[in-house]
């Protein structure tokens, strides 16, 4: 009997592989209350109105697995637990949804918090689609993928953006069923012929000179959470559009004879830069701040109790960055800046700012991206001259 009780109050029984110390359930689609089961003999109790079928299933479940697994020990001598449990209940992994609960439960263990709480509700659109039913992989067709495309359009109002990372979850999960072996690729519904998957472009804009300059120059209470949020935003624009994330996290330790030196989170690239005389007043106003338990800069994640704890890290610096963003909304009203400003946006302007001045083997290294053709996309654009030239050759007559 397993611990964990549903709502009724009932709890589920399940068959226990335990190998080498590790051990997997196959759950039997079961469930009873404690005080109908036997835990010493393994047995559900007389008290139980259906003691006797349910006592059957379980010989009858218990002499399949044992049979199973003698014939596995048979051919390999170092199969593990969950091998075994692969084997003796294939169902469970050629169904889709108990794939991808895996898969967010791997998301979960390593720390992932951004991308378990994007995947699970896109998870949850497809089951809505199929009406709560699981889904065999080899049902998964270019058709029924058509389909919830349109789902996702019609009923869902959502972008094309969105609906590709629909698809590109649902490709995930499909390829690693295929990897671990539980499905093959023989109803693959992805490639060419098939679903292709192209992420559409998406237009990037930034902030002007004299934007940046009502934000350096607007009068915000010293101490107030404005001041706090345009502080985070100029400070993210000075060091080349550093990433929140980095920014949240950086130490007072980092800084080391005017440079600091860090490493980014999303590619571990590691460098340094000098730091700007703007970024050293700023600097300047969390001085005071300095803790003797805490080297951090930035208070957002002073309140955690383990650094290392990747998921509360990346869920603590999603809630920063949330109200970061509704502080620079306001802040872009009092401030007279028209444009959209959240976070994000200090990156796009650092980009728009540069256009073609530096280049871009330069602009690679203050972006820390791991490929230049990364950056020579990313920047392109920010960079008009060229096309603005090209246009005023022909119609400026």
């Amino acid at each position: 009997m397993r611990q964990k009780a549903s709502k009724d109050g009932t709890k589920p029984l399940a068959i226990r592989i335990t190998k080498d110390r590790k051990a997997s359930f196959i759950h039997i689609g079961q469930s009873i209350k404690e005080h109908d089961w036997d835990a010493t003999r393994q047995r559900v109790k007389k008290s139980h109105p259906n003691s006797t079928r349910l006592n059957n299933l379980l010989i009858k479940k218990l002499a399949e697995a044992n049979d199973k697994s003698l014939e596995l020990e048979t051919q390999k001598d170092d199969i593990s637990a969950k091998q075994l449990k692969k084997k003796l209940n294939p169902k469970i992994y050629s169904a889709f949804f108990q794939q991808a609960e895996i898969y967010l439960e791997e998301l979960e263990k390593g720390g992932k918090y951004n991308s378990l709480s994007a995947e699970k509700p896109r998870i949850k659109h497809f089951k809505e689609f199929l009406e709560g039913e699981d889904i065999a992989f080899s049902d998964i067709t270019v058709a029924l993928l058509n389909r919830f495309r349109a789902w996702l359009k019609g009923t869902r109002k959502v972008s094309e953006r969105t609906i590709v990372n629909h698809l590109i979850l649902i490709r995930t999960i499909y390829n690693r069923a295929v990897s671990e072996g539980n499905t093959n690729l023989v109803n693959y519904p992805f490639g060419k012929g098939k679903i292709q998957i192209k992420l559409p472009e998406s237009v990037k804009i930034g902030l002007d000179v004299s934007d940046v300059e009502l934000l350096e120059s607007v009068e915000l209470e010293s101490g107030s959470y404005f001041n706090h949020a345009r502080n985070i935003w100029l400070f993210s624009f000075y060091f080349a559009g550093m990433r929140l994330s980095d920014v949240l996290r950086l130490r007072w330790s980092d800084f080391t004879e005017f440079r600091l030196h860090y490493k980014m989170g999303k590619n571990k690239k590691v460098g340094s830069l000098k730091t700007p005389d703007k970024a050293i007043k700023i600097l300047e106003q969390y001085e005071v701040a300095k803790e003797s338990n805490s080297d951090l800069v930035f208070p957002e994640l002073k309140v955690l109790p383990n650094l290392k704890d990747d998921f509360m890290v990346q869920k603590k610096i999603s809630f920063a960055d949330k109200r970061l963003n509704k502080a620079l909304k306001q802040v872009a009203e009092i401030a007279g800046v028209e444009k959209k400003l959240t976070m994000h946006i200090a990156r796009h302007t650092f980009g728009n700012l540069s256009g073609d001045k530096i280049p871009v083997q330069m602009l690679q290294k203050l972006y820390r991206h791991s490929s230049i053709t990364t950056t020579i996309g990313y920047q392109s654009n920010f960079i008009h001259k060229d096309a603005d030239d090209a246009l005023d050759a022909v119609v400026s007559f």
